[in-house]
């Protein structure tokens, strides 16, 4: 697969085959990747929390909101949850800033995961009081993202962008669309 393609298939997945597992070998090599992304003066602050216990992704998976412009989706049902997850934090001790380092690593984690026939979606909306909690996140760590990941169970479609509206949606066979601005909206100028 090449870049493009992987970027292509690189979706917000939401539903997942919950019975096909993500293993702590393949976190540890996802998280890999992102070990070698850049970093804003090489301070590499992130660090993560790899997550494949049922029991502990039972207690997490309610502290989760999972698609705000779908109001009346409480989100995956048994069966379709996440397999694994990964919290991605940031160790305030070793910076205060994170520039963009956090964009970067999660983008090579899920382009690691798709590459192998995986899916995630970055999760930003959660309790965070009740997640550093659970996972035991001591006071100087942040934490940031929650990637939900596991083999995809939907399909999802881009399409072009009516207008201004961003919001994606579900048709009625489940099938999820998200549209996209035009390349001519995004590129303001080529000199």
């Amino acid at each position: 697969m090449n870049l493009s393609e992987l970027i292509l298939k690189n979706r917000s997945y939401r539903r997942f085959h919950e019975a096909e597992p993500v293993t702590g070998e393949q976190l540890k090599k996802w998280i890999g990747l992102a070990r070698y992304t850049a970093s804003g003066r090489n301070m590499q602050p992130l660090k993560y929390i790899g997550i494949t216990d049922n029991a502990l992704k039972s207690e997490l998976f309610p502290c989760l909101a999972w698609a705000g412009y779908l109001p009346d989706w409480e989100g995956p049902g048994e069966g379709e949850r996440p397999a694994a997850y990964i919290a991605v934090l940031q160790d305030k001790s070793v910076s205060k800033n994170r520039y963009c380092d956090d964009g970067l690593a999660v983008q090579s984690i899920l382009l690691g995961a798709v590459e192998e026939g995986y899916g995630g979606c970055i999760i930003g909306s959660f309790n965070k009081m009740k997640v550093t909690r659970l996972l035991e996140i001591p006071e100087h760590m942040e934490i940031l993202w929650i990637l939900a990941l596991g083999k995809p169970a939907e399909k999802v479609v881009i399409e072009e962008m009516r207008g201004n509206d961003v919001k994606y949606w579900r048709d009625e066979n489940s099938v999820h669309h998200v549209p996209k601005r035009s390349l001519d909206e995004l590129i303001l100028a080529l000199k």
